[in-house]
């Protein structure tokens, strides 16, 4: 990794990921890299090995690096003590400045944060606030371990607008245990009303093999397939419905958003962390699990936090694993992004169109009834078949296994 970090061309524009891994409470849907602290002691410590983290990533990377993206996720990074969240954002741009206008956004759960911490939040210039919601139901929430209030939910809201803060994403979960179309319908009711302006709606991935928490989740609670395939039609017409425009296969943004612009005109981009408009192809992943991707690759560091902090204090990257990206790899990532984004594959605006024809091809034959397969090699996806994009594109991928599709139909 630290080899990539030097190939960056300086004056770059780069993206960072901080991944604060610490919860109060552990959320029995997540599968995310977390892990529970009832003190803040274990924080401080992690912010020290954070600023040892930055000073050796900033040594490797070019001096006049452009920070335009930084993501602030977790985990619970509102855990942060006010003082605490200052510091965060000193030390990185102290090592890593963003440049002006740069996107600053953080993952808030609204039961962990208070008018301090979003003084704090708004101080260091943050400008776009993730806050989970999964589901208003109560029954859900208790379900999954996460009970948050519509009014909780409200009141942060109105805590960012006030402090000038209006980028607001909201994240949604369906295919829940105890969930049904009407208790969906009820939570999207209650999200119109706090006037987001981004939605993710995912399918909740049931994988109590990988993410233990999850046994905690009867699987005789949860919709099935037919019932999941229904929510998700039912949410995309509600949401279109109240002025909602579709972005990829998961998000919605208002007609005026960046990102809703991006996705009509076909500059839509999709990384490992979802859909962004985000064009740098340098992403630094910083603290326990974080993956980066730079033109060679990827990599990610250390999961646990004692093995990241033990490479981290020994001076040296955390990285633990990674994969160094063939032409092949590039080729297939950069047409899966496009089919990805918008449900359909252009041979000619790619630098090898007949590599692309073949791959086209190939989607064709497996999937005749969801695709059109046009002159030139040129394919889209029908409308109808679009919640299928996923398992579309695992035709071309060369790393695709069957055995890790853990989403039931979509």
């Amino acid at each position: 990794m630290g080899g990539w970090l030097q190939e960056v061309t300086p004056g770059a524009r780069i993206s960072l990921y901080v991944h604060i891994p610490f919860c109060r409470r552990l959320c029995w849907f997540c599968a995310c890299r977390t892990q529970g602290t009832r003190t803040d002691a274990p924080l401080a410590t992690y912010l020290d090995t954070l600023e040892a983290e930055i000073a050796l990533v900033a040594d490797l990377l070019p001096s006049d690096v452009q920070v335009t993206h930084l993501h602030l996720g977790g985990g619970t990074p509102t855990l942060l003590p006010p003082k605490m969240l200052g510091r965060l954002f000193a030390m990185l741009d102290a090592r890593l400045p963003r440049a002006p206008g740069a996107e600053t956004s953080v993952e808030i759960d609204p039961t962990e944060v208070d008018a301090a911490r979003l003084d704090a939040l708004a101080a260091t210039g943050m400008t776009r606030a993730s806050l989970g919601v999964q589901d208003f139901e109560p029954s859900v929430q208790n379900a999954i371990g996460r009970p948050q209030s519509v009014e909780q939910t409200e009141a942060v809201i109105s805590g960012l607008r006030e402090r000038g803060i209006g980028g607001i994403n909201l994240d949604l979960l369906y295919g829940l245990p105890n969930q049904t179309l009407r208790s969906l319908d009820a939570t999207l009711d209650m999200v119109c009303e706090l006037a987001p302006d981004r939605l993710a709606l995912y399918g909740y991935a049931h994988v109590p093999w990988a993410s233990r928490r999850q046994v905690m989740i009867r699987e005789t609670d949860l919709p099935g397939p037919d019932t999941r395939l229904a929510m998700a039609r039912h949410a995309d017409r509600r949401l279109r419905l109240s002025g909602f425009r579709p972005v990829g296969f998961d998000h919605f943004a208002r007609p005026e958003d960046v990102m809703a612009v991006a996705a009509e005109t076909g500059t839509l981009r999709r990384n490992f962390q979802g859909y962004t408009i985000d064009p740098s192809d340098v992403l630094v992943g910083l603290g326990a699990s974080a993956i980066s991707r730079t033109p060679r690759g990827y990599a990610q560091n250390a999961a646990r936090t004692a093995d990241w902090t033990a490479r981290v204090r020994s001076g040296r990257l955390s990285t633990a694993r990674g994969h160094s990206l063939t032409g092949d790899d590039r080729l297939r990532g950069d047409v899966i992004e496009r089919l990805l984004c918008n449900f359909s594959i252009e041979p000619a605006r790619f630098d090898d169109p007949d590599a692309v024809r073949a791959l086209t091809a190939e989607i064709a034959l497996r999937w005749p009834q969801a695709t059109l397969h046009r002159e030139g090699g040129a394919l889209e996806l029908l409308p109808e078949a679009r919640h299928l994009v996923r398992l579309v594109a695992m035709t071309i991928d060369g790393y695709a296994d069957s055995r890790g599709v853990h989403s039931l139909a979509i």
